[in-house]
């Protein structure tokens, strides 16, 4: 075994984490492509690769996010207009339970801590919420879709290969935040980006390189114990 690259993979691995804050350095076509490149290799079913990337920069960028900041700031005024923008697939379930729903509540609470974020203080909450159509200040928005065709075993494969997109970036010192939160306006992200009617959005993600001054970025989730999500059958 070669300790030395199983310590690099493991401190890549360990050391990402969603970043809510980024500087706005500029990212080289280049290495968004060999990013890309590497990440491809993620596994699917019967090597389908169903995956889809478009890399927003520049006017396209700031356009995406002007026409959704103004959608997420109507609906915080008017809650009523929700009905306008749902999700093609429902990423969260509709009642929670334990231990998942603590879970959810500790991440919140972690992070609406940090920023000093009071329970009840919807107006902080919500310029915290805005901050994901913001892409958190970086350069770079990834928006995954997935042909309408495929069934959900496409958007695991996805999955992995956003995966693999998060940790290439991190070996080059990038960081990222993966954003289901995009998935509610998809249809102004879709025609912005000018992607096909038979696209459907999976995930966004925000790239760039992470502003160390942040307080925000010092968030760090915890991890359950081995021993709770492993069952070991050997017999």
């Amino acid at each position: 075994m070669n300790s030395s690259l199983t310590q690099a993979v493991d401190h890549v691995i360990r050391s990402r984490h969603s970043v809510r804050a980024f500087l706005d350095t500029p990212i080289s076509t280049e290495m968004l492509k060999e990013i890309l490149h590497v990440a491809s290799r993620a596994p699917s079913g019967t090597n389908t690769q169903p995956w889809k990337v478009y890399v927003v920069r520049g006017q396209t960028r700031d356009l995406l996010v002007e026409r959704v900041c103004t959608a997420q700031n109507e609906l915080f005024v008017n809650p009523a207009l929700s009905a306008q923008y749902q999700e093609t697939f429902a990423y969260y379930p509709q009642q929670w339970l334990s231990p998942f729903i603590e879970r959810r509540r500790e991440n919140g609470w972690g992070l609406y801590g940090l920023l000093n974020i009071q329970k009840g203080e919807k107006e902080k909450m919500a310029a915290q919420q805005l901050r994901n159509y913001k892409l958190f200040d970086a350069p770079v928005g990834l928006f995954f879709t997935a042909h309408q065709s495929l069934a959900i075993g496409s958007k695991m494969d996805i999955a992995m290969m956003i995966q693999n997109v998060m940790l290439a970036a991190k070996a080059r010192g990038l960081d990222t935040c993966p954003q289901a939160a995009w998935n509610h306006f998809h249809q102004l992200v879709l025609d912005t980006i000018g992607a096909p009617a038979d696209e459907e959005l999976v995930c966004g993600m925000a790239l760039g390189y992470a502003d160390p001054d942040a307080i925000v970025n010092q968030f760090l989730t915890p991890r359950v114990a081995v021993d709770e999500f492993a069952v070991f059958v050997d017999e």
